[in-house]
């Protein structure tokens, strides 16, 4: 398959920390509503594609969860689009819980903003999700072009603090044809720092920034 050439910057050059084992977002203690974030990683790979043309991404952000199921939040990095280098700014919110039987609900909404971009690339999108036993599933919709993507997901936790990550996805953008991402990684935690080492690779040809490699993640949550 070869869609590259049809698909718009704005896919092969965008965003959020979704693809990397350290996540983004983090849980929240109950006794602390607000918490903080931030990482450095050999490249920012998002949905399979480098959104930093292959270079260092430095990252970071905060969360407030003022009750067990309510969130916010925002989080930056840098990007590389090729003819400017910009940030990226994301606002998020959802709603999240867990049912008796284990399976957890995740519903919410994010806002990408780029900053000195040549050109408007800013998007939203909705998403929903379920979990339960290491599985998860998310539905990411953005109605203004109408892409999907699709996510399926497993974590397992191995002895001292250690884990492994899966994940498969599937960017379905209408018109202009769909491609699938997929990454395998392990995570651990160490003298108070957390750590990532992840595989990602796409089936977009004559895509550099889309080929297979090898990402390392240091993060630190507070």
């Amino acid at each position: 398959m070869n869609i590259a050439p049809k698909v718009p910057k704005l896919v092969l050059l965008t965003t959020l920390a979704s693809s990397m084992l350290i996540s983004a977002t983090t849980l929240v203690a109950d006794d602390d509503p607000i918490s903080a974030n931030v990482a450095i990683s050999t490249d920012y790979v998002w949905r399979g594609v480098s959104q930093t043309l292959e270079n260092p991404a430095i990252s970071g952000g905060f969360d407030f969860a003022p009750t067990d199921n309510w969130y916010v939040g925002v989080w930056g990095s840098n990007v590389d689009f090729g003819d400017v280098e910009n940030m990226e700014f994301d606002i998020y919110a959802g709603w999240t819980t867990e049912l008796d039987n284990g399976l957890g609900i995740d519903i919410g909404f994010i806002q990408y903003l780029y900053f000195d971009s040549a050109g408007d690339v800013d998007f939203n999108e909705f998403y929903a999700g379920l979990s339960h036993s290491g599985f998860s599933g998310t539905i990411s919709y953005d109605g203004d072009s109408k892409w999907t993507y699709y996510d399926l997901g497993y974590e397992y936790e191995l002895a001292n603090g250690v884990g492994l990550a899966a994940h498969i996805g599937n960017y379905d953008l209408d018109s202009a044809g769909d491609y699938t991402d997929y990454s395998l990684g392990v995570s651990a935690s160490l003298a108070g720092l957390d750590y990532a080492l992840t595989y990602h690779d796409t089936d977009i040809d004559n895509l550099a920034e889309g080929d297979g490699r090898v990402v390392l993640t240091i993060g630190k949550s507070f």
